[in-house]
């Protein structure tokens, strides 16, 4: 059925072709496949960027013993959905994509550079996908020119663009000597090489040998401009040369850094086993583009302000710990009430304590964080862990509180700072945490803004290996 729409115009009664309401019907199912304004992709934006921890014993750059940890992808070319991804899963064939080929991964302490570890093979440990590899050191800096080298290399460059003068070289100047000016006979010239010369064409002669002649005076043999024709000795290239890399399924997955694969076997033996106290940890960033270093580190204006805000974050740990003592009983006896006061007890003491403040954006400000654990018997111990900010009156303000104990670590795990690192690639900070339980343990990373402390990501669980019953399976 067709609508038809009547109007007048001009005294006449105009009717609407049927089209148009085909065409706004037409049009309707357009307005809904982008509703609202469509955004651009930035080219500044990274197609993928893995965000992984690295586990070692031993001294840093030559580690006894290492393996590191994937924890998330972030994929900026998906539209739809999370674009942080769990990094031991995502796209597995059968290892992750954090872990295939050699992916190159820049180490990372508070921001700054520390090094580069380069992963040769992958494995399993308690089901999660880890990989081996060595650590390198970064690229050694270009040394900057002296100052006498700047200076001569300015002085170089005038010296090209001047005219110079250069005076023409007499035959008694080959003795080195001067020329008499008592001599008035007037010598001959030297011949300059580079002058003209006519020459009289020998009527007896052939035109061949007044060609060679010829041919023979204007075109010296020692000309170093005169192109010569030889024989390249270049061995042709070989074209049928490739490098072998690990097979893959599939043609359209995408890749992080690939370098060359060295062997078919195990490069690198899995060796770090378990969880050893004298671990360490430190953020590890793969991507596709080359990033200026961002530090973390906040500068206080004055530096008692740093003193203060620790302090009052101790009491708050204490508080939290249980740790502060209980007020005294009031004292009633009068011979007490002369008694001098006794002097305060002091404060219980806070172990494995690490205290941190970051400038997780330009211009944002101070995050506080601490972390601390009470003293005691492994299975009585108590743990902590508060994320702050000074407030508008230069008082602690607490965004995050976190407290378990010993009994309780797989329901609430100990929440355990690695470092700060820009998961998003957008010039902002996250914390990244191990969040590490009794038996098992997770990566979360959590964003500060506005005055709140959310989780922005949380892997899934794995398990922690250690003793005989770890269970390994490495793949080159």
């Amino acid at each position: 059925m067709a609508i038809r729409f009547d109007y007048f115009r001009g005294g006449r009664q105009l009717s609407s072709i049927p089209a148009l309401v085909c065409f706004f019907w037409a049009a309707l199912p357009l307005s809904a496949q982008y509703p609202g304004q469509v955004a651009e992709k930035s080219h500044d934006a990274p197609e993928l960027r893995s965000i992984a921890v690295l586990e070692w014993t031993g001294e840093a750059g030559k580690p006894k013993a290492s393996r590191l940890v994937p924890v998330a992808v972030f994929d900026a070319s998906r539209l739809e959905g999370d674009q942080l991804q769990d990094g031991s899963i995502y796209l597995a064939r059968p290892e992750p994509l954090a872990l295939t080929g050699e992916v190159e991964y820049e180490l990372q302490q508070n921001g700054s550079p520390l090094g580069l570890y380069d992963i040769r093979n992958a494995g399993r440990e308690q089901g999660v996908w880890v990989g081996y590899g060595a650590w390198k050191p970064l690229a050694a800096p270009k040394a900057k020119p002296s100052m006498d080298e700047v200076a001569r290399s300015l002085k170089d460059d005038e010296d090209s663009d001047r005219p110079v003068l250069h005076r023409k070289k007499h035959a008694d100047d080959a003795s080195g000597g001067k020329s008499d000016k008592t001599d008035t006979t007037p010598s001959a010239p030297a011949a300059d090489p580079d002058r003209p010369t006519l020459h009289k064409k020998d009527s007896g002669a052939s035109s061949k040998d007044a060609s060679d002649t010829s041919s023979n005076t204007t075109v010296p043999a020692d000309d170093p401009d005169r192109p010569v024709l030889k024989k390249s000795k270049k061995k042709p290239e070989d074209v049928g040369h490739v490098d072998s890399v690990p097979e893959f399924t599939d043609p359209d997955r995408p890749v992080l850094k690939r370098g060359k694969s060295t062997a078919s076997g195990l490069d690198i033996v899995p060796s770090l086993m378990g969880m050893p106290p004298e671990m360490q940890q430190t953020v590890a960033v793969s991507d596709l583009k080359s990033r200026p270093s961002h530090p973390w580190n906040f500068t206080w204006s004055n530096p008692d302000d740093e003193a203060k805000m620790k302090s009052a974050l101790e009491e708050i740990a204490r508080d939290a710990l249980g740790l502060k003592p209980p007020p005294p009983a009031p004292k009633r006896t009068a011979a007490r009430k002369s008694a001098k006061a006794a002097l305060p007890a002091e404060p219980a003491p806070l172990l494995d304590e690490q205290f941190r403040v970051f400038e997780l954006a330009y211009g944002s400000g101070a995050t506080l964080l601490l972390t601390a654990r009470t003293d005691g018997q492994p299975n009585q111990q108590k743990f902590v862990t508060l994320i702050a900010q000074p407030d508008l009156y230069g008082n602690v303000s607490v965004l995050l509180k976190s407290v378990t104990d010993s009994a309780h670590l797989d329901d609430t795990p100990r929440m355990r700072l690695i470092d700060a690192v820009d998961a998003l690639a957008d010039n902002r900070g996250e914390l990244l945490f191990e969040l590490r339980g009794r038996t098992q343990r997770q990566f979360a990373l959590y964003r500060v803004l506005r005055g709140r402390a959310e989780q922005l990501f949380r892997t899934d669980s794995a398990g922690i290996g250690g003793g005989n019953n770890e269970q390994r399976t490495a793949l080159p």
